[in-house]
């Protein structure tokens, strides 16, 4: 979102990447996208599934018939289509049904805690939950985020993030989801969700899908965002993989990416939206543009959008919109049918029923405009009637625990020789670098937190969220000590004294965000950046290191960051990654500083020793002109499955994470669960029914001006028009090549909420005793990598993160015994030719390998035969 509000490559098959002219797309919009590269286009697949069908939807399903098989034409146009920009108190809001009790549907901002609001928790960001490989603290999170939405009045809090993947390491938004890995990203995903929605807030899954640069995103009436050229295999095995997991686990609406995806937009591109997510994955929910990502009308309707968000047409605030009366203009002249349009409402008044929010769920009590109690209530208008638009609700709770616990789990420690750490609070401490301390500007001076001044506690843009307070590494320290001295300040001091007793700690960090601010040079990318740390932060490491004997350098830092400058420097001994620690960035840290908790952190990505390291394919592209080809020609190989592949050995490998105390993995046994008895998964489920309509075109009256009585606000968006009864349906609309209006029956991948429930039956399960072999207490993290065998007959990655589990804090001497499943899918390649998922028969020449980290498996199971 912006601040508006805010397929290794295969041979091209004809029935899976075909060149087809853009007659998917609007007209208007086809004669400015003309396709750079007819190597990757995505072939048409109509009409829209019905949502419906799955067991676990059918009660909110029949609600929701009930009630829009009774709307007018108007009530469901105003339930599809946003208000307009700046005409709520939310980021987004709909429009509403009052007959059926319905409200505007108020959609808000961020992954990591409410924006653009008062009294909320600023969570610690998706990259530092990941970074804690602690399933049981992803859902905690999801439920305080999602108790703060229901609090604040949100319908659709928009998170969590699995998209971008991490593809690009300068990628501006890698910090908001989990990590660069598609288990990792999957496991955070779900987790969430499912905390989210246990409080009746949707969640909202997001960027569907290959969002993974910032910079030329978006298309506009003068540009055309990059093109995400993914071969099948890639997106099904890679991208896709959180997406179906999130999926599966319910989630509730899906926001589309701004990007094509082999040259068609994601928000109307009907192979990604109608095939896959509604088809395969069995998405049952709505999916909604991302803001100012709507580019067509009818285009987008037939591909299988359902929302548009926040309304608007190309340009903002002019009143006009690809939807609402438009939508309406569609419907009565029959170039959208009403099945479509049915099949739209129903999924979002579907939604709205299955979490409850038809029983005492509140409305909006605060604005996303104004900090002030009272003001415009629609301030995007000329004239706009004012009243109390703030009611500063307080939803905080206890969230400040969770919030603590999360940024303390998930430090990572990277090296501490000589045990250097923890530190005692009474030795002699000198601490350097402005990340230590306070904005110098004050809490929230940065919209959008869109400046690096002060500890980062999150990167900027859409997804961050105002700090309710901040606690500071340099207060909780000081707070702490009893022999501290604090020079904030990034350039090292010419007259600081060292002794052999001290000891130097020194902040740095790396920051990035979203592409409509540009923070020192760089436009949400890290592109001056680089992978440098920010602020001279390499210079004041190492001259901290030159005149002291012992330097721990901690780092906050949105994504991989080089340290080869200083990280073999003998009197640098420790190294802690810190992560966006969110407004408790001083106690977790102090947390573990001072060892009242051991680290129990992980890398959720990579460290390499270059820059060069990493594929040329995955660096960011500045082409200020033409349409840009993004071709994944990486395939497969992303992060750690690059390393391994190219045999470059990193500064640190994924999964990484030291701590205080030993552990030691012992016992392993391998069982059998459901039997990998065919390559293929058994013949999915019949589909269910869908709701039966009257799809005949409506009377016109239900969206003429003349029938409502209300004062019209301008710029808002209505679905009402001025004559509606002198529109008559006409044949001729061009739809896209390949439309039709036949339901097409399930693929084979399909059959359930993230593709055939055969997919998630437990294949194998390891069961693992983890003994604390040290003298302190502490957390283990057991990951199990998958090797599959070369009999499937493709080219892939050596080991792939599949489960990982985390222990309870384990006191000296204690253990405790870990169970980690695999399922079908685990096991499986996506079998571009047949279309489904393959797995080696009974498992044969499976490899399963436990350890630390990828670098760090000492433990093998070999299904046949055991560990």
């Amino acid at each position: 979102m912006t601040r508006w509000s805010h397929w290794a490559l295969v041979p091209l098959l004809p029935s899976l990447l075909v060149a087809s002219p853009v007659s998917e797309q609007d007209d208007d919009t086809a004669k400015l996208n003309p396709r750079a590269d007819n190597d990757y286009a995505s072939p048409p697949f109509y009409p829209t599934p019905h949502g419906g069908w799955v067991s676990d939807w059918s009660d909110a399903y029949a609600k929701a018939y009930e009630v829009v098989s009774n709307m007018t034409l108007a009530e469901k146009v105003n339930l599809t289509t946003g208000t307009g920009y700046f005409m709520g108190p939310c980021v987004g809001q709909t429009g509403s049904a009052p007959r059926y009790g319905i409200p505007n549907i108020c959609l808000q901002d961020s992954p990591l805690g409410i924006r653009e609001t008062d009294h909320n928790t600023a969570f610690p960001a998706g990259i530092t939950i990941g970074a804690t490989f602690n399933k049981d603290l992803m859902y905690e999170r999801g439920v305080a985020i999602g108790e703060e939405a229901r609090g604040k009045g949100v319908n659709v809090q928009l998170g969590p993030v699995v998209g971008p993947l991490g593809r690009k390491p300068r990628g501006g938004r890698i910090w908001e989801g989990f990590g660069a890995d598609p288990t990792l990203q999957a496991i955070g995903g779900a987790q969430t969700i499912k905390g989210m929605q246990s409080t009746g807030a949707i969640a909202a899954l997001k960027h569907f899908i290959g969002n993974e640069q910032e910079m030329y995103r978006m298309s506009s009436i003068i540009t055309k965002g990059y093109s995400s050229n993914i071969d099948d295999r890639t997106l099904h095995e890679l991208y896709l993989w959180p997406f179906a997991e999130g999926v599966r686990a319910g989630v509730g609406s899906v926001m589309a990416a701004y990007n094509d995806v082999n040259s068609s937009a994601c928000s109307q591109n009907s192979k990604l939206i109608n095939d896959i997510l509604k088809n395969e994955l069995g998405f049952q929910g709505f999916i909604m543009t991302d803001w100012f990502g709507h580019y067509t009308g009818v285009g987008s309707a037939l591909a299988g959008l359902d929302m548009a968000m926040p309304g608007e047409g190309a340009v903002p605030l002019l009143g006009d919109s690809y939807w609402g009366s438009e939508l309406s203009r569609s419907v009565l002249n029959g170039s959208i049918p009403m099945d479509r349009l049915n099949d739209m409402v129903t999924r979002i008044v579907a939604t709205w029923y299955k979490f409850g929010q038809d029983k005492d769920y509140p409305l909006p009590n605060f604005s996303s405009n104004t900090k002030d109690a009272t003001g415009e209530i629609y301030p995007g208008a000329l004239f706009s009637p004012t009243g109390v638009v703030n009611q500063f609700v307080n939803v905080e709770g206890d969230h400040n625990i969770t919030a603590r616990a999360v940024a303390r789990e998930a430090i990572t420690l990277l090296k501490n020789n000589d045990n250097i750490l923890p530190i005692g609070r009474s030795d002699s401490i000198k601490i350097f670098g402005t990340d230590a301390g306070p904005n110098s500007g004050g809490l929230n001076s940065c919209s959008d937190q869109g400046c690096d001044n002060g500890v980062l506690t999150m990167g900027w843009g859409s997804g961050s969220a105002n700090l309710p307070y901040l606690i500071t590494p340099q207060e909780a320290i000081g707070n702490i000590s009893s022999n501290a001295t604090f020079y904030i300040t990034d350039s090292f001091p010419s007259d600081v004294t060292a002794s052999s007793e001290d000891t130097a700690i020194v902040f740095i960090n790396a920051d990035s965000g979203e592409n409509y601010i540009t923070v020192d040079g760089n436009p949400g990318d890290r592109i001056e950046a680089g992978l440098n740390a920010w602020h001279n932060g390499d210079d004041l490491v190492k001259d901290a290191a030159n005149k002291f004997s012992n330097v721990v350098v901690v780092i906050h830092t949105v994504g991989p960051i080089l340290m080869e400058e200083w990280i073999e420097l003998d009197s640098v001994k420790a190294v802690l990654v810190a992560h966006l620690p969110g407004q408790e960035a001083g106690y977790s840290l102090t947390d573990v500083l001072f060892g009242d908790y051991s680290p129990s952190g992980h890398m959720p990505y990579t460290i390499p020793k270059s820059e060069s390291d990493y594929p040329d394919s995955v660096s960011i592209i500045n082409q200020p002109f033409g349409q840009i080809q993004d071709t994944f020609t990486e395939g497969l190989y992303v992060d750690y499955r690059h390393f391994l592949q190219a045999n470059i050995t990193p500064r640190y490998p994924f999964g990484h994470g030291l701590s205080y105390t030993t552990f030691n993995f012992s016992n392993p046994t391998l069982s059998v669960g459901t039997a990998l008895d065919s390559t293929y998964p058994p013949a999915r489920p019949s589909q269910g029914a869908t709701p039966k309509y009257n799809d005949s075109i409506p009377n016109p009256a239900e969206v003429a001006w003349s029938s409502t009585s209300f004062t019209r606000i301008w710029r808002y968006l209505y679905p009402y028009l001025d004559d509606p009864q002198s529109i008559t349906a006409s044949s001729t609309y061009p739809y896209p090549v390949g439309y039709n209006t036949t339901q097409a029956p399930g693929v084979r991948a399909g059959g359930g909420q993230g593709g055939n429930p055969a997919l998630f039956d437990t294949a194998f399960s390891v069961q693992i005793d983890v003994k604390n072999t040290g003298s302190r207490s502490g957390k283990a993290v057991v990951q199990l990598y998958v090797e599959l065998p070369s009999s499937l007959g493709l080219d892939t990655p050596s080991l792939q993160l599949r489960q990982f589990e985390k222990t309870k804090e384990l006191a000296p001497g204690d253990s405790e015994t870990l169970t980690l499943d695999i399922t079908r899918k685990d096991l499986s390649v996506w079998d571009v030719v047949v279309q489904d998922w393959k797995a080696p028969t009974n498992g044969d020449g499976v490899k399963l390998w436990i350890g630390n980290s990828v670098a760090d498996l000492p433990i093998l199971c070999s299904v046949g035969d055991g560990c």
